[in-house]
């Protein structure tokens, strides 16, 4: 498990001026919110790398690509975060050895740690997503989760990925935001963002309210979130954006509708709190709740509502000149 020694060290700490300059260098923004993020990311997003989001990745894997002959023998994760994606679907067996790759030094550091504390076969470069530093045909499958929407040029994202991927190799990338969907989940987590801050500040709720710096700070967050994240897709235009990069067997799917009007909400909540007033029960009470509304959308809603209408979109394609896998 290794990452390359030349690649830039990680900054956790932005100054006000580099977070004022980044507020019109999107890559900037990229680089210094992820940084910011990198070392509790895992936490804010209840990420883990044991059966639940094993099983998490392997479900949106097969969902999008049902019958893939497994395993891959070499895989890349473009935008890895903290490998989530890419280390449970090796877990699960999708592939055999990896790499990550993220914009974000602070990222590529805590995915390759997060490869060598599971004992896999990854390695990790510091790298932009519209310019891979790998050879042609060199992956039989990139993948990536909630990625596309922080490429400034996704159509030239995915011709790289398939420059980098052999002839007949696949791309999968989940966990991108619908233009539809992402619109009501902002709307809930400012809503809950705005009363949970106000009631906390009443004397008798004062111990469920972060320390302002705190709360200060994730709102600075915030504000450059939202220079990070450049789109939202319809899951139509998402297929359209894949063929004109070149690849064939293209095909999207959507998921979380129920699931995401609930979590959204939750997940702000969470954010506003202290973390000592979540217990483990309330967590796994929560954790149950999402499942129960994924199994409802899943097996009611996604025969009912129109996909648009769902939180996340998924996407696939293939390298042409050999049998997609």
């Amino acid at each position: 498990m290794t990452a390359r020694h030349d690649d830039p060290a990680p900054n956790p700490h932005a100054t006000e001026a580099q977070v004022q300059a980044a507020l019109s260098d999107n890559k900037l923004a990229q680089v210094l919110y992820h940084d910011w993020e990198a070392e509790t990311y895992d936490d804010k997003w209840s990420i883990s790398y044991d059966e639940r989001c094993i099983a998490y990745a392997r479900g949106r894997f097969d969902a999008v690509v049902p019958d893939a002959q497994l395993p891959y023998e070499r895989a890349l994760e473009l935008g890895c975060g903290t490998g989530f994606f890419l280390l449970n679907l090796m877990q699960s067996g999708v592939a055999k050895s990896g790499s990550v790759t993220d914009l974000s030094p602070g990222m590529v550091k805590v995915a390759t740690r997060n490869g060598q504390n599971l004992g896999l076969e990854v390695d990790g470069r510091v790298a932009d997503a519209e310019t891979i530093p790998y050879d042609d045909d060199t992956f039989d499958l990139v993948c990536g989760h909630a990625v596309l929407h922080h490429i400034p040029d996704v159509e030239l994202a995915l011709k790289e990925c398939l420059r980098v991927l052999k002839p007949g190799g696949r791309f999968v990338f989940a966990g991108e935001p619908t233009t539809i969907g992402n619109f009501y989940a902002r709307k809930l987590g400012q809503v809950t963002w705005k009363v949970t801050t106000e009631i906390t500040k009443l004397p008798f709720l004062s111990e469920w309210r972060r320390p302002q710096e705190e709360l200060d700070e994730s709102s600075r967050a915030a504000a450059l979130e939202a220079v990070v994240d450049l789109h939202t897709f319809d899951p139509s235009d998402l297929e359209d954006i894949a063929r004109r990069a070149g690849a064939t067997e293209v095909h999207a799917e959507t998921e979380e509708f129920a699931a995401a009007l609930w979590g959204w909400p939750v997940r702000t909540f969470e954010a506003a709190v202290p973390d000592e007033k979540l217990t483990w029960r309330y967590r796994m009470a929560q954790y149950r709740a999402w499942l129960g509304l994924s199994k409802l959308d899943e097996k009611v809603l996604r025969h009912v509502v129109p996909r648009q209408f769902f939180y996340n979109a998924m996407i696939t394609g293939v390298k042409p000149g050999g049998a997609g896998r």
